[in-house]
């Protein structure tokens, strides 16, 4: 029996699939984590809540990423990554506001164009102890209590990202184009990072600086720089982390003072067994140039348990305190302010990566 049009017609289509499939390729991922909370000193009236929360561990989302290899060991790159919000569904921000990029990859490193993760962001997230739980680190953010959070930018818009490795260094640097007519200094944003691993050892070290506009009464603008450093050791029983952020806001404003701290940070991993991984860390956040007896200096101790499912699904028990100097308020968290001088939190939930 003769093939028919249709018939001929699909199996030339699946054929050019297969051949288009071998150069290039599309991968759908994510990480879907949600959990139950309970957090004292929520509100005004120092009232505790328990809800359910999206990102106890890491925050959940979803993206597309892809590769097309273009010959010579030269490829196209993107990625497209958005937030979902575990406990109600919806969009967390704008569709692709975490990652939205496209650029080359080579022997001469990677080039991205778009929205991404800064290269700061890249490697201190390597050197946190919890790997930037939401609930609960200060590593790259500290407690969203305070008029700053004397943390880090994690992404910017409008970006030119370079990556590369020689041997046993890593590096990079990013620019966030600002894109203000008359001034190219205004609303630009700069990050450079670099790390050395070999075997059981890892250190790193970033700066980072983020322009602000200039203001026309003093001809100056905000300029927040923030600089790290960290190490990491790490074998098939534990894992010790140390770092630290150095922080400070030059203030364009006529008779404002900067604002500066800077943020330690220390931690402990056992793994017990291969599904098991038990955590200790503490953050604390040196608060300078402000007046004698009104410096928060916050600190937060916290535990936190992992259980391996399976290589892909985790549960995980997480225990927060923290507290503040001088009358001060704290929050555990580096999104939600806290409303009392100390806060005590409690987190257990489940994370999948697909």
């Amino acid at each position: 029996m003769k093939p028919s049009v249709l018939t001929l017609a699909l199996a030339a289509a699946f054929s050019a699939a297969g051949t288009a499939q071998a150069q290039s390729s599309v991968q759908i991922y994510g990480l879907i984590d949600a959990g139950v909370d309970y957090t004292t000193n929520t509100n005004a009236a120092h009232d505790n809540a328990t809800r359910v929360i999206s990102g106890g561990k890491n925050t959940s989302r979803w993206g597309l990423r892809g590769t097309e290899d273009l010959g010579g060991g030269l490829k196209a790159v993107f990625g497209l990554e958005g937030g979902i919000l575990m406990d109600t569904g919806a969009a967390d921000g704008a569709l692709f506001k975490r990652q939205a990029f496209v650029g080359l990859d080579g022997g001469f490193g990677r080039v991205v164009l778009g929205r991404s993760f800064t290269t700061t962001y890249d490697f201190v997230i390597l050197f946190d102890p919890l790997g930037y739980a939401p609930n609960y680190s200060w590593a790259t953010s500290s407690n969203a209590t305070g008029p700053s959070k004397y943390g880090m930018t994690t992404a910017f818009d409008n970006l030119i990202k370079y990556s590369g490795k020689a041997g046993d260094f890593k590096y990079g640097a990013t620019i966030g184009l600002g894109e203000q007519a008359g001034s190219s200094a205004d609303s630009r944003k700069y990050a450079v990072a670099g790390s050395w691993s070999r075997g059981s050892f890892s250190a790193m070290g970033a700066f980072e600086q983020i322009n602000a506009n200039t203001l026309a009464g003093t001809g100056r603008r905000d300029e927040t720089k923030a600089f790290h450093a960290a190490v990491d050791f790490k074998n098939d029983v534990v894992r010790l982390t140390g770092g630290m952020r150095d922080f400070k806001l030059e203030a364009a404003k006529a008779a404002t003072p900067d604002v500066r701290a800077t943020t330690w940070w220390a931690g402990a991993s056992w793994f017990t067994t291969p599904a098991v991984t038990l955590t200790g860390a503490v953050y604390y956040v040196n608060v300078k140039n402000v007046a004698a007896n009104t410096d928060a200096d916050p600190i937060m101790y916290v535990a936190r348990g992992m259980y391996a499912l399976s290589k892909r699904t985790d549960l995980y028990l997480a225990a927060a305190y923290a507290k503040a100097d001088n009358g001060k308020l704290v929050g555990l968290s580096r999104d939600d302010p806290g409303f009392g001088t100390t806060q005590k939190g409690l987190t257990a939930g489940i994370q999948h990566r697909f």
